[in-house]
């Protein structure tokens, strides 16, 4: 970024092995190439405070939570196959980055209801955003829709924003190749309010980094979801008007072995409600920890335990069929980091009440991250 231009080309691949289930296929990958451009106008124009960023991507292979019949995928990429513009966006920032608007083509879950930590952990509902924003339409990668947004910091350990998109059902089909953005659907607001103790706010962004782990720092949010559109009523022939999400989460360090070092225990905690009369997967939470640095190498490493549980609301329980259980997942990986350019992350997952129902699920495997 020395003048102003930054290029990021990277591959990501998970490879899953389905160990023990009622399904007979046992493998799937998916493979995601992804290039970014950001540019900082400030230091090839010297108009300060102005950004521009996008990327494009290219993902396939097999969904092994769509075969499994998970509530929460085994997989926070996967979905479905595609090669596109994912999102686009011009950001002016002032007052020392106090105050920002976004506009452009961006999800709403890259930054509403995403998970902090989620570099630490494979599969979606820790690894990317809360599993059932979506019951709302909030956008999410690579099907961005237009969106504008506006941030602000008015005290230092605190942040407030808001965010307006476009809500479709379908987002893979009304815009093919993300080139030509589709003004339709209805628009779905997104607002967060966040406290950060230990950095400022202004510093805080959807994605943790090996730096943000040193000394005691969290973050804990509150956020909101809405859309004013029609939703199908399962006790009713009529529609309902309106439908809406809140999440709250919270990360913290809680331990560290030195107080100005990464090496410690870091714990996250996220809980979401949408009303049961008009969303099947009306409730979710998850739970995780992660070890930081727990084994003695000379390069970055992670031990992460992470648990998910998802609960269907009974409103959409077939006539005549069993009441659904709770579905619950639980994962435990390890990052390792042994090159500049690469990043190993086996893991394991097990699953219990599949889709709500009695089966259970045994899944192995492992990313690969390649980075330039």
């Amino acid at each position: 970024m020395e003048h102003g231009v930054a290029f990021d080309l990277q591959y990501v691949s998970d490879s899953l092995w389905n160990i023990k289930s009622e399904q007979s296929e046992r493998f799937a990958a998916w493979n995601r190439f992804r290039g970014t451009i950001d540019i900082d106008f400030s230091k090839l124009s010297h108009t300060q405070g102005l950004y521009f960023h996008a990327t494009a991507l290219w993902q396939g292979g097999g969904n092994l939570g769509t075969y499994l019949g998970l509530l929460s995928s085994p997989s926070g990429m996967s979905s479905e196959n595609t090669f596109r513009l994912d999102s686009w966006w011009i950001e002016k920032r002032w007052f020392n980055e106090r105050l920002t608007a976004r506009v452009g083509q961006f999800a709403g879950q890259d930054f509403y209801g995403s998970q902090y930590d989620a570099a630490s952990f494979i599969f979606e509902p820790m690894g990317y955003a809360l599993g059932n924003l979506s019951t709302t339409n909030e956008s999410f990668d690579p099907p961005s829709t237009p969106a504008f947004e506006v941030r602000t910091v008015p005290i230092h350990n605190f942040y407030v924003k808001s965010m307006v998109m476009a809500g479709v059902q379908s987002p893979f089909s009304q815009n093919p190749t993300g080139l030509f953005p589709q003004f339709n659907g209805t628009p779905v607001s997104a607002s967060e309010i966040g406290f950060t103790p230990g950095k400022r706010a202004t510093a805080v962004r959807a994605f943790d980094n090996v730096d943000s782990r040193k000394g005691y720092s969290g973050l804990y949010q509150f956020g909101a979801s809405y859309n004013p559109g029609k939703f199908a009523d399962p006790t009713s022939t009529t529609p309902i008007s309106g439908n809406y999400l809140l999440y709250w989460m919270a990360n913290q360090a809680l331990w560290r072995a030195d107080r100005a070092g990464a090496k410690g225990l870091d714990g996250t905690l996220a809980y979401d409600w949408s009303p049961a009369a008009v969303n099947r997967n009306d409730k979710m939470l998850t739970a995780g920890v992660r070890f930081d640095e727990p084994l003695p190498v000379n390069f970055h490493n992670t031990m992460s335990l992470g648990y998910v549980q998802n609960h269907l609301s009974g409103q959409f329980v077939p006539a005549g069929a069993a009441p659904w259980k709770l579905e619950h997942g639980v994962e435990f990986n390890t990052l390792l980091d042994p090159l500049p350019m690469l990043l190993l992350q086996p893991v394991v997952q097990y699953y219990a009440n599949v889709g709500g129902g009695v089966r259970r699920a045994l899944v192995i495997g492992f990313r690969t991250k390649v980075e330039f």
